[in-house]
């Protein structure tokens, strides 16, 4: 006797959200933490420790001297853009002591944010040569500080001596909105990228 039709239709499941991963780095004092922190939907992982007197040679304090800590491993936070887009991120210490985190934390990244004050321009230009080196995709986002004389992206732009494709865009690192948007930017950014990648491996057609 055959098995009998059944009526029943499954319901399709949801789809599985695309998690992506983006780093979030930058000179000392450039707003990496507060920008994770803006933007994460969850309460954001910091592993922050008190700045020293004894420390204060080595982690220059000029133009942020209300700073009182410094991350020493890692900020990590998460923020749905869409329904099914989670982007987990991890900030890295800025600081030259610290970059040896930096190669765990790069592994399996779809893009990074390069945060610059321009007050300190110089700072943000080891970041800007790391993923330049490893061919990640990175946007450079002008945290645009009370009181900071603003800059016009493209005066940035030449100033890192950035690509065209490279996008530079201002922000405030502080207001959810504005850092968001800047994420939006990266991902962008590298999914025009990988577009590009995948043209150019593409065989020609015959």
């Amino acid at each position: 006797m055959p098995f009998a039709r059944s009526d029943r239709r499954r319901k399709p499941s949801a789809a599985e959200p695309v998690a992506l991963k983006l780093l979030v780095a930058g000179g000392f004092g450039a707003g990496k933490t507060t920008l994770v922190g803006a933007v994460s939907e969850i309460r954001p992982l910091r592993t922050e420790e008190a700045l020293s007197e004894l420390g204060r040679p080595v982690d220059s304090t000029t133009h942020v001297e209300g700073k009182r800590t410094t991350t020493v491993a890692m900020d990590f936070g998460r923020i749905t853009l869409h329904d099914n887009l989670v982007l987990y991120l991890f900030g890295t210490p800025g600081q030259d002591r610290f970059w040896f985190l930096w190669d765990e934390l790069a592994q399996g990244a779809l893009g990074a944010v390069v945060l610059a004050d321009t007050r300190r321009l110089e700072d943000c230009f080891a970041a800007v040569d790391y993923f330049e080196r490893r061919g990640i995709p990175f946007a450079v986002a002008v945290n645009c500080f009370d009181g900071v004389q603003l800059h016009e992206p493209e005066t940035v732009r030449e100033a890192l001596d950035l690509d065209r494709e490279v996008p530079v865009v201002l922000c405030d690192a502080r207001e959810r909105d504005s850092a968001k948007q800047v994420l939006i930017t990266v991902v962008e950014h590298a999914a025009r990228m990988a577009a590009d990648r995948k043209e150019t491996a593409a065989p020609a057609a015959t």
